[in-house]
């Protein structure tokens, strides 16, 4: 029981890690409003709360990574508030990305023959 708790702590650590690229991520696509980055994330099971996203749109924002404009969406009630890269923004997504590659293969590399024996135990 304690190996679980422990393993699902690790998971919400690793989630949160990766959080601010996959957010990064789907804002440089294009404008981007809140409900739609947490229903995209969710659509690739990383749940995420609107009480996570908030503070971590407010702080990419603050550091001049994001910018946001308000909009007026016809039935919808108040304008709402889409956010978009900035250019240093866009930078650091860049090398967030560039970062989380060499990661990967680093990972890969060095579980690579974790993979393999357990592969060849199962023939």
């Amino acid at each position: 029981m304690k190996s679980q708790v422990k393993l699902e702590n690790t998971q919400a650590q690793m989630r949160k890690g990766i959080l601010e690229m996959c957010v990064l991520s789907i804002i440089a696509a294009g404008e981007v409003y809140p409900s739609d980055i947490i229903e995209e994330l969710e659509g690739h099971q990383l749940i995420v709360k609107q009480g996570t996203l908030y503070p971590l749109l407010s702080r990419l924002k603050n550091a001049g990574l994001l910018a946001y404009t308000w909009k007026e969406v016809e039935g919808k009630g108040p304008p709402r508030k889409y956010y978009t890269l900035t250019e240093e923004g866009r930078a650091f997504l860049n090398g967030l990305l560039e970062t989380w590659e060499a990661l990967m293969l680093a990972v890969y590399k060095t579980t690579k023959t974790i993979h393999t024996h357990e592969q060849d135990s199962q023939h």
